[in-house]
């Protein structure tokens, strides 16, 4: 669907027949492409209301259909890296009467998920892991006898993960009959030679004649003498030209069959290619060339944008404002901090793990290109290069999302925490982050850093606490870590200047003798705001500002025997999370006699969902906290 020219459909669409992919199978290839228009309308009306990844999901609809109208799923397992990519799938194997539910509370997942549907054949958010999850499913299938086909979807992006090559590495040595479709929607690797690589990579590995260059070598081998040096002289000669002609001599040497690249629009060409590989045995990796926002002209236009996007008007692809007098968002606070103490701290050195946008650094990208580095999905890297950056009298500011940052644990604790390095770890959609779901929750951050020595962990209650915490991070000599929520500020004014905050320090925002409330983060405000209520019911209640998990103030503990009553609010998990170190605090502190409550995230995966309704759900908002507080006022001490 073009911008401005959304074309008039018969009541009863070729989509409203697709119940599941054996409904593709009978369709003639004009019924297939009028299908793909029809799709891209479906995704473009319910991504515009809904919000979610709408230039991936564009650019792979005419492969999904392919690959659904060759493959025999659910039997053969198609696995589709991140889940970025997955709406058409999710269309094509039953979910098309629940689509306009995507990404909303009880909706359907952004991202395939086992539990949703017998043709989600593996859970995915991250990247990465679907080369390696479609070799564990193929070495399982071949011990049971099963010899139905694994297909790993997965971007040019994903690529740059180092999972990606390992389960490469891995395929290739043990010959796995693995699938790998390599959806490269730059077309940076093979532009100028895509159309000749194409037929000539076709050709060579069509069935028959595969069956012939095995005779060949085996008529060579059965030559006395000489045979073998022939083949191996033919080897070369095959070896340089497909490498020459095609981008696949990295593949090649991975022991790949390396096909392609071929248009993924041309869904002749895509239905004809995976015909031939479905007759292929051991690995192969078909790479197809993909334009990413693929019909909708504001997308194609500007994919990095429409690569996640909230709710937006289709006529003009802008994005629904929200009220002017809005906070800025605590990404847009940092973006703007990061530069102002860039022109400070001539040692700042900004990483990122592919979301300069996302995580607010485009400016300081544009601004200090040379202090910048975007290293691609490749978080473990990330950090040990911003290890490496220490070491050399460097500042670096590794901006990650929380749940991204899991995946360089090992890196955190022995690259950086062991030897002690000044590493700043801004963790920007820390606490619940909404319709992502399960996969994108930055719920256990505070749980895995506290428990690694020499880490030091703030959460701002504000935008301006924010940037006098990076402030004070930038000059703190060892690791430490920011962790921030998605979405917009409190609205506080901003301080011109810049305060460093002593180490560990709590601010003890309201004093009080029937209750002490112990928060940081996005939890302090709302805890104020019951604080306040609770006084007008004529109890008194304190609030401290925490502001770090570790280390602790001392002064917690003469704090807490005061009032006898201590509630704890925290947007991580409970378990090992602020109130466990609150716990072992008071616990070492032989502290009795207190009565101590905590409210924090349960011992379960979050699902998607609106933060605000997720909030409510677990009893941190500010009507949960009111009630549980008052409860604990209500105790005789």
């Amino acid at each position: 669907m073009k911008q401005g020219n959304r074309k008039t459909r018969s009541t009863r669409r070729i989509l409203d027949h697709i119940n599941s992919p054996a409904d593709l199978k009978g369709l003639e290839l004009a019924d297939l492409e009028t299908l793909a228009s029809e799709i891209r309308d479906l995704i473009i009306e319910t991504v515009s209301r809904n919000g979610g990844h709408l230039a991936p999901g564009l650019g792979v609809v005419e492969l999904a259909i392919a690959l659904h109208y060759v493959f025999d799923a659910p039997r053969d397992k198609i696995i589709w890296d991140v889940g970025h990519q997955a709406y058409a799938h999710k269309i094509i194997t039953g979910r098309r009467d629940t689509f306009h539910t995507l990404r909303k509370y009880k909706g359907i997942s952004g991202f395939p998920r086992r539990e949703e549907s017998p043709y989600d054949s593996f859970s995915t958010g991250h990247s990465g892991t679907s080369i390696s999850a479609g070799l564990g499913i193929t070495t399982a299938r071949s011990i049971n006898g099963n010899r139905n086909k694994v297909i790993a979807v997965i971007g040019d992006g994903s690529m740059t993960a180092g999972m990606a090559f390992e389960a490469l590495n891995q395929t290739g040595h043990t010959e796995g009959d693995l699938i790998v479709v390599l959806n490269d929607n730059e077309m940076s690797i093979a532009k100028n030679v895509g159309a000749l690589s194409s037929y000539f990579s076709r050709k060579i590995y069509e069935p028959r004649f595969v069956n012939l260059k095995k005779n060949l070598e085996n008529f060579f081998r059965s030559i006395p003498g000489v045979g073998e040096n022939i083949l191996a002289v033919l080897k070369r000669s095959e070896d340089s030209l497909v490498g020459l002609l095609t981008p696949g001599m990295l593949f090649e040497a991975l022991k790949f069959r390396y096909i392609g690249p071929i248009k993924g629009h041309d869904l002749n060409l895509l239905i004809k290619t995976f015909k031939d590989v479905a007759k292929l045995k051991g690995p192969v990796l078909t790479h197809v060339l993909t334009t990413k926002g693929k019909g909708y002209a504001p997308a194609e236009k500007n994919p990095t944008y429409f690569h996640g996007v909230g709710a937006f008007d289709i006529n003009t692809g802008s994005i629904k404002k929200e009220s002017a007098n809005e906070p800025p968002s605590y990404t847009e606070v940092f973006g703007r901090t990061i530069v102002e103490l860039g022109a400070k701290e001539k040692r700042l050195f900004a990483i990122t793990a592919a979301m300069p946008e996302g995580t607010g650094l485009t400016e300081f990208a544009r601004v200090y290109p040379d202090r910048f580095i975007d290293v691609g999905i490749a978080e473990q890297h990330a950090v040990t290069f911003a290890a490496g950056l220490a070491t050399e009298g460097l500042k670096p500011v590794v901006a990650i999302y929380s749940t991204f940052l899991q995946r360089a644990f090992d890196q955190i604790i022995h690259d950086v925490c062991l030897p002690k390095l000044p590493v700043v770890f801004a963790l920007d959609r820390s606490g619940i982050v909404g319709g992502d779901g399960a996969t994108h929750q930055g719920t256990f951050d505070l749980s895995y850093l506290r428990i690694i020595p020499n880490m030091t962990i703030m959460a701002p209650k504000d935008e301006n606490e924010l940037r006098h915490m990076l402030f004070t991070a930038l000059a703190f000599d060892g690791p430490i870590a920011i962790r921030y929520p998605r979405g917009k500020g409190v609205g506080v004014p901003i301080d011109e200047e810049y305060k460093k905050i002593p180490i560990g320090e709590v601010e003890e925002v309201t004093q009080g003798k029937d209750l002490l409330i112990l928060t940081l983060g996005s939890r302090v405000h709302p805890s104020l705001e019951a604080a306040t209520e609770l006084e007008r019911e004529g109890y008194s209640v304190g609030v401290v500002n925490c502001r770090f998990v570790k280390p602790l103030d001392p002064r917690l503990s003469e704090m807490a025997a005061n009032t006898g009553r201590v509630l704890i609010v925290e947007e991580n998990t409970l378990h090992g999370g602020f109130g466990s170190a609150i716990l072992e605090f008071l616990s070492d502190q032989a502290l009795s006699n207190v009565k101590i409550k905590r409210l924090g995230i349960p011992d379960r995966f979050i699902e998607h969902g609106p933060q605000g309704l997720l909030r409510k759900k677990y009893g941190i908002d500010r009507k949960e906290i009111l009630a549980e507080a008052r409860r604990l006022c209500e105790i005789s001490a």
